[in-house]
């Protein structure tokens, strides 16, 4: 499907992207794991610990100067099965939306790194996700403008429909779960927000719990690679 733009410019937008917004209307309970703004020693490897012990697969959504510094953690992560997608180069929203030349760096540069840190030459993530979301009112109007700019280089996006609020304020484990099963009701699809920082909270404290509660509630867990095979 082509899109003219105002430069009379076409663009299609990935049939991923399709795939990926037809998620939510599933009539299957399925929960998505998420988590931005890694890798880092504090959180990340504890996070796959418990992912591993579970035999769950998740989706990390990775800034490329994070990644650089600690490569064998995404290492790790994609050999673990999991999804490595993309997140941005700096998580700085004044230089990621600068111009269209600096967006598709961000995230150009993002792949690099992941293709050094794991080893796959030319690693596309195919998948982006806005820092702070799509949705977010926060610099809307530019990106409303880079989406374009990123279904041109192959790109698809997708935001998240359930959080625990991690990143937000500080929390007990019990308000960080209750935030999750609050924010998931009456839903099948769950593409649940987390982070694996520790900036503000530790998610991997309460993920088992969360994990559990999920299981008990009739989910079951996928990530984005059977999107795109």
């Amino acid at each position: 499907m082509s899109f003219s733009t105002n430069n009379n410019l076409d663009y299609t937008i990935p049939e991923l992207q399709y795939t990926l917004n037809e998620l939510y209307d599933s009539t299957e309970k399925v929960a998505y794991l998420t988590f931005d703004d890694g890798p880092s020693t504090k959180e990340t490897e504890k996070i796959l610990d418990i992912l591993n012990k579970e035999n769950i697969k998740a989706t990390f959504f990775v800034i490329g100067k994070k990644v650089k510094e600690q490569p064998n953690i995404v290492k790790r992560a994609y050999e673990e099965g999991h999804y490595i997608a993309n997140h941005g180069y700096s998580h700085n929203n004044s230089e990621l939306y600068k111009n269209s030349q600096t967006f598709i760096s961000e995230i150009k540069n993002t792949d690099l790194e992941i293709s050094k840190a794991i080893g796959v030459d030319n690693y596309h993530s195919q998948i982006f996700r806005f820092p702070n979301g799509y949705i977010a009112p926060i610099y809307k109007s530019q990106k409303k403008q880079m989406l374009t700019e990123l279904y041109k280089i192959g790109y698809s996006y997708i935001d998240w429909n359930c959080l625990n609020k991690d990143s937000e304020i500080k929390y007990s484990n019990s308000q960080l779960l209750n935030n999750l099963k609050q924010s998931c009701k009456n839903k099948n699809t769950l593409v649940i927000l987390m982070h694996d920082t520790g900036d503000v909270n530790n998610s991997s404290e309460v993920l088992l719990d969360s994990i559990t509660y999920l299981k008990n509630e009739g989910y079951t867990f996928k990530n984005f690679y059977e999107q795109i095979q």
